[in-house]
């Protein structure tokens, strides 16, 4: 008995397709410009000692080359024993954080039980994977629940790391390399925050998108501690009042023209106008 040969589709080709790059090359030869990534400055990071979590965060807010806020805050409210803290573009972190706590707070309604650090990192995989990258928030995700300290990183495309320490932001580098060099398992809460506390610091430092002040929020089991601008690592310093006397002849004069000054009077009078009634007829 014969089978009755079925034509399978077959794709045109196999390989990438750049399909798109030549028609991007197109585009810049008739005059267009193709649009730029903007970059976002900011160093979070958090730590997990004996009794909890350390999370710490600058508070810079740039727009492009431009320093728009020195004082904002980046350490979000997620739960009363969860925070969250936010890199990228601030819309995005503060109003993807404000929707999580907002979900987290129904369920505590519905249970009467407290959320935990899982569930509020899923709703926020979840939401940010639904977008594919295109929400820019990178988050730092720690907390404090029955089950213990837990402290995640939350990537733009919805990736999720746990790890004892974790950095984000263009000062993630310079942060990591001061958690690799004095991490240490069941640190202290003044150990971690003074590790911490340093990590911000060098993203302060040496990343030109991060500066101003040093926000901690120290979570334990009794709940969660904001030190709102624990340090400022660049005070604004104040400008002395100074009375600059300079000498005479201390620039030199390269040009000099002495013009006549002549005073003009100037006076006008005004002439009485006449009326319609003081003109001749007009002769018919």
């Amino acid at each position: 008995m014969s089978v009755p040969h079925t034509a399978v589709a077959q794709p045109a080709g196999a390989g990438f397709c750049f399909d798109l790059i030549r028609r991007n090359a197109m585009l810049e030869s008739m005059g267009a410009q193709t649009p730029r990534v903007k970059k976002t400055g900011t160093t979070i990071c958090g730590v997990k000692f004996k009794d909890g979590v350390v999370l710490g965060a600058d508070t810079r807010a740039t727009e492009g080359p431009i320093v728009c806020d020195k004082n904002c805050e980046k350490i979000h409210y997620i739960a009363p024993n969860i925070y969250c803290c936010g890199a990228g573009t601030s819309a995005d972190t503060e109003n993807t954080t404000e929707i999580v706590s907002a979900q987290l707070k129904l369920q505590r309604l519905n249970t009467g039980r407290q959320s935990r650090v899982e569930c509020a990192m899923t709703h926020l995989k979840r939401k940010l994977f639904r977008y594919q990258g295109h929400i820019s928030a990178a988050l730092v995700l720690g907390g404090v629940d029955s089950t213990g300290a837990h402290l995640f990183t939350v990537w733009p495309h919805g990736s999720v790391s746990s790890l004892p320490y974790v950095t984000m932001g263009s000062g993630s580098l310079a942060a990591m390399a001061v958690f690799e060099a004095g991490f240490k398992d069941d640190m202290t809460k003044e150990e971690a925050m003074n590790l911490v506390h340093h990590a911000i610091l060098a993203g302060i430092f040496n990343d030109l998108g991060s500066g101003s002040n040093v926000d901690l929020c120290v979570i334990t089991k009794d709940g969660a501690e904001m030190k709102r601008t624990f340090d400022e690592a660049n005070p604004r310093k104040v400008r002395s009042a100074r009375d600059y006397q300079f000498p005479r002849g201390s620039t030199t004069v390269l040009r000099q023209d002495i013009h006549r000054v002549v005073s003009v009077e100037e006076r006008v009078e005004h002439v009485g106008s006449s009326t319609s009634d003081d003109l001749p007829a007009a002769a018919a």
